[in-house]
Formats: C-alpha cells, structure tokens, sequence
C-alpha cells in the first residue's frame, strides 16, 4: 500500500481512538453554522488573487439574511486560496476552486451549483455602500415575471459588430446626475448581474460555451433571452471599483484576441434583422412599462 495511504489511516485510527469528545463532529454544531436551505440571493463573486477584496466584499454581503455567497477561485496562488477557505466559514459560504477557466465556464458551474433564487454575478473589484440595491432588484423581478436578467452597471443597444470595434450606444450612463430609472435595454453587462435562476435554466439554460474563456459572452446572453421572449433589465446602481479587477491583470493581449473573436462571432449570429426585432421588443416593453407608470 502506499506510504500516505498507510499514514493516513494511522492518523485516522489514532484520531477515532483517542480524539476529545468535544471536537467531533455533532448535531448541534451542524445546526450553529445556520444553513439556509432556499436563499432569496446567491452572491457569487469571481476571483483571482484578490482575497482582500473579497474579504471586503463579504464582509457587507453577509448582512443580507436570506443568501448565500459562493466565492469563484479561479487559479488564485495558494496563499489567497488559502485565506478564503480559512475565512469562508459560515454555513452559507462556499469557495469554488477553478483552474484559470475564466468567467463563461466558472460563472456558469456557479450558478448551477447556487440555490438563491436570483443569482447575482459580481467580480472581486465591485464596491458598494449598502444593500439597498439587493432588495431593488428582489421587488424588480417580483414586478416583472417575464425579466430573466438584470444590470446595474450599464444598458447597452448594439446597432452592429465588427472586428474593428463595436458600434453601440450608452442607453443608460453611470452618471448619477443624468441616469433615469428602471427600463428595459437591449443588453446589459457586469456586475452587477441578476439572474432569475428558474428562467435561466429553464430557457437559457447556459452561458454560451463557443464564448470562452471570456468577453461578450454577457451581451450573447442578453440577446438570445429577448429571442427566447424574456425581457432583460436596467437600473442604476452605483458600484465603483476597489482595485483593479483580478481577473484582468495580465490578459490585454488576451482580452484583445477575445474581443476580436467574440465580436465576429457576434456579427455571424445576430444579423441586423435580429437587432432591429429585439429592439423593437425593448422599445414596446417600455412604452407599457411608460403607460403602467402614469396609471
């Protein structure tokens, strides 16, 4: 047998053998941990060697009571790796350890292994004040059944891809003297990002894989949901950044190679019929959202 083999049921044995009481594992310190079975939120949060900012991130996401959070760690060096699992230690809290797969696969493993029922896709880099854009988004989707995902960064409308560059325009700024509320857009992207989690699986059912590892994959999503007649929201929320973003230290040429990839395959899917058709759906689920409002 092998040697660790034989060691570790050494240490096993001496432990069952000689092991205080008060150190197994009960009953009653599973129950202490507080698992919840059915959370309203699962904030799963993507990182690569950024555990400070993470640490921040859930130190404020744990005053929400009904969630869940789901740290992504993705190739993090083992020092970060190891103060996450050290500091995630609550009966909600769960680290997904990944090997450099990015956001288009380890987004998508999250929010199939998540049990909110919106999931919020956010990075290591996101800082807010408070919570109060959580329970926004909760009253948003109950308002609105059809609405699969929601942004709070930007509202996007694409008129067309290219390989060049994107031709779009801002629909809805960051710009806190000149943003509106609540309306409907074409695209939005991260973070944050919220998703209802039984229409995603039911009509999405994925992150489009042909996107990995990452870029644009959040714009495919958006636009496949209003083809599949769901609707995709925006609403301001005012995030700002805490660092540079992990997941981006180190991947320009990467990033550049993605972009140019992505946006041919963009440009190969959605025609400029199939824009023309979503934005006429945003434009009408805005006109009732309009006429509901003056009611």
């Amino acid at each position: 047998m092998n040697l660790s083999i034989l060691l570790s049921n050494l240490r096993g044995f001496l432990a069952k053998s000689f092991l205080p009481r008060k150190k197994w594992k009960t009953y009653e310190k599973w129950a202490s941990n507080g698992y919840v079975h059915n959370p309203t939120v699962s904030f799963v949060i993507q990182s690569h060697d950024k555990s400070a900012e993470v640490m921040l991130l859930v130190t404020k996401l744990r005053e929400y009571a009904s969630a869940e959070i789901i740290v992504i760690d993705d190739g993090s060096t083992s020092a970060h790796s190891k103060r996450l699992v050290g500091s995630l230690t609550r009966g909600n809290e769960f680290v997904l350890r990944m090997n450099d797969l990015y956001e288009v696969v380890s987004y998508d493993r999250a929010i199939r292994f998540a049990r909110g029922r919106y999931v919020v896709l956010m990075q290591d880099d996101d800082g807010f004040d408070d919570l109060r854009w959580v329970d926004e988004a909760v009253s948003l989707f109950e308002k609105y059944p059809k609405m699969v995902l929601l942004g709070g960064r930007d509202g996007l409308r694409y008129d067309s891809f290219s390989s060049e560059g994107i031709k779009r325009e801002l629909v809805a700024l960051r710009n806190k003297e000149t943003a509106s509320g609540f309306q409907f857009v074409q695209t939005i992207n991260r973070a944050p990002m919220f998703i209802h989690r039984a229409l995603f699986l039911d009509h999405l059912e994925h992150i489009d894989f042909s996107y990995a590892p990452f870029q644009f994959d959040d714009v495919e999503l958006c636009l496949r949901a209003w083809q599949k007649d769901l609707q995709v929201g925006w609403y301001p929320v005012w995030f700002y950044s805490l660092s540079q973003g992990g997941m981006r230290i180190g991947n320009r040429g990467l990033g550049q190679e993605q972009a140019k990839k992505n946006t041919e395959k963009l440009n190969q899917t959605y025609r400029a019929g199939d824009l023309e058709q979503i934005n006429r759906q945003v434009e009408e689920a805005n006109q009732l959202l309009k006429t509901n409002q003056k009611k």
